[in-house]
């Protein structure tokens, strides 16, 4: 029997299975990349007896694998928040699938080991920028404000390690990031134990990208209701694109974001965030554009052309028009 797990590259998915992992320890393929590769199931063969772990990426864009691995006689553990459409029937087939828009797959799995590894999905919770969430989870541990803004930063840090266009754009491999994450019982271990060199080197990068993401200004195009940012063609604004969307509507959280990162041949990258108090359409609105996905409150665009942009804009500024 092989284990192979597969798992969104930021820090819902690496945190989802580092507690998978700290409850049962296990030797396995590990198949990731960077945030915006979600049809993973693509690079995955197994053969009956395997077992397959899947992690915060979308149903609705793996069926066919899942589809594929089970018709071999794998079995499919499937954890997931995002648009998940038809879930296929199969006695090999386990999900744990919820769309709600306060709800991230670090917290799924929490609730599958009944807190066995709390801080954990704390630290997924804040990494997918459900603030309330993890503040109200983490209820249940023994820890002061400092502590638990630790484990805010820690989120951050992850998550904002799982955007670039390529593995290559990254400070850590998401792979190897969650080898060097898992062998923590404690989050805090890696914060201010024998981790701490890494924490340091993802807090540097971020604090560092996100000092020339801060002189961006809304585009042509933007209203009150829903304001447009582009990101410069280069490996600090890719790096920065999704936490910087996040960060956006924390500051402003009636209003909702798009973050345009240019790329080469003057195609877009695009993140979406919906307001943060009205968690709603973001997944809608990508959707209608070809490689689009995401869910109610943060989804993204992986490859729009040019000429399609200001169709996007008046899509975007429609959607959130009140």
């Amino acid at each position: 029997m092989t284990y192979i797990d597969v798992f969104n590259g930021d820090a819902d998915g690496i945190c989802a299975l580092t507690q998978l992992h700290l409850a049962e320890p296990r030797e396995a393929r590990l198949v990731t990349g960077v945030k915006r590769d979600i049809e993973l199931l693509e690079q995955v063969e197994a053969q009956a007896g395997d077992r397959v772990t899947v992690l915060d990426v979308s149903l609705d864009k793996n069926r066919d694998g899942v589809v594929r691995l089970l018709a071999a006689g794998a079995e499919v553990f499937y954890v997931d928040h995002h648009f998940a459409g038809e879930i296929p029937s199969a006695d090999g087939l386990k999900t744990i699938i919820n769309e709600a828009p306060d709800v991230c797959t670090s917290l799924l799995v929490n609730g599958h080991l009944k807190n066995r590894f709390l801080a954990w999905a704390v630290v997924g919770a804040f990494g997918d920028n459900l603030k309330k969430s993890a503040e109200t989870i983490a209820k249940g541990l023994d820890i002061g404000e400092a502590q638990l803004r630790r484990l805010e930063e820690l989120g951050t840090y992850l998550n904002y390690n799982g955007y670039g266009e390529s593995v290559g754009d990254l400070h850590f491999a998401p792979d190897q990031l969650f080898r060097l994450v898992s062998r923590h019982a404690s989050p805090f271990d890696f914060i201010e134990g024998e981790g701490r060199e890494h924490f340091a080197k993802l807090a540097d990068g971020y604090q560092a990208d996100m000092g020339k993401a801060a002189a961006m200004q809304p585009v042509a195009g933007s209203t009150e209701h829903a304001a447009l940012f582009i990101l410069p063609d280069a490996p600090w604004a890719r790096r920065v694109s999704g936490v910087y969307s996040n960060d956006l509507v924390n500051q402003f959280p009636d209003r909702a974001h798009a973050v345009l990162t240019e790329k080469a041949g003057g195609h877009y990258l695009i993140s979406v965030r919906a307001p943060l108090n009205r968690k709603k359409g973001a997944d809608e609105l990508c959707r209608r554009f070809p490689t689009g996905g995401g869910r109610a409150a943060a989804a993204g665009i992986n490859d729009l052309p040019a000429s399609q942009l200001g169709e996007f804009t008046r899509q975007f500024t429609a959607q959130y028009a009140v």
